[in-house]
């Protein structure tokens, strides 16, 4: 027998959200994310302590990704990834933006066929000098 661990009624502080949500392993990363103007709460800028309410927007950067997700659920305990999806839903705009991002990456970003060797690297060494 599962225990939910989630709830609508109490309140809880955005960075635990984060970290409970799963999109941040610890909740020092996710206050640092938070200060440094990664996540914003209903389109704007946020405290680590913030209370979070079930329906708002959460935007959220993670490397090359800007997620908007909405809060479904709240909860303070960090879980399992099946039950901490439970807690938002991604919108539709976001993914399909992701998708067209990702998309853009993998077409303007080819990695090179193979190492430099030594002539070229030297090369490279020589042009990256001239630029200091």
């Amino acid at each position: 027998m599962t225990q939910h661990y989630f709830h609508t009624d109490h309140k809880v502080r955005l960075d635990k959200w984060l970290w409970a949500a799963r999109f941040y392993k610890t909740r020092a990363l996710a206050k640092a994310m938070i200060e440094g103007g990664k996540v914003h709460y209903d389109g704007e800028r946020a405290k680590s302590s913030k209370m979070v309410e079930v329906g708002a927007l959460i935007t959220l950067r993670q490397g090359f990704d800007e997620k908007t997700v909405r809060v479904l659920a709240l909860s303070d305990q960090r879980r399992g990834a099946p039950e901490a999806q439970t807690l938002y839903e991604e919108t539709q705009d976001s993914l399909q933006a992701r998708e067209a991002k990702a998309q853009e990456r993998k077409l303007l970003g080819s990695a090179p066929d193979q190492r430099p060797n030594k002539k070229s690297r030297r090369e490279l060494l020589r042009v990256k000098g001239s630029w200091d």
